[in-house]
């Protein structure tokens, strides 16, 4: 009888050791940092107008415009994107600073 209970004491303490090592780590953050959704059409690759094989100069001054016009939808897609980056980052650093202010650590910490 006495091997049964060495084992029972051995093995209770071994999980009340696992339980108190745990309850004294903090956990991690339940909240992911804010994600924002970048617009399908700063996704998308920007198409610049060709010309055909035998340009005429109708063709030349069509190609002229349409290019301009795609560059300029172009440069707003960028800068749509550029604008959504930087906002990301302006959140993600005010959740970190608030999760740090508050004692709580970051995911991966």
């Amino acid at each position: 009888m006495t091997p049964k209970r060495l084992w029972t004491l051995l093995a209770l303490s071994g999980c009340a050791g696992m339980i108190a090592s745990c309850a004294a780590s903090r956990p991690p953050s339940p909240v992911a940092p804010p994600r924002l959704i970048l617009a399908e059409t700063a996704t998308r690759p920007c198409e610049l107008a060709v010309l055909p094989e035998r340009p005429t100069a109708a063709d030349l001054e069509a190609a002229y415009v349409r290019r301009g016009a795609e560059l300029v939808r172009c440069d707003a897609a960028r800068r749509l994107a550029v604008e959504t980056l930087e906002a990301e980052r302006v959140l993600i650093d005010a959740w970190a600073d608030r999760h740090d202010a508050a004692g709580t650590i970051l995911p991966g910490d």
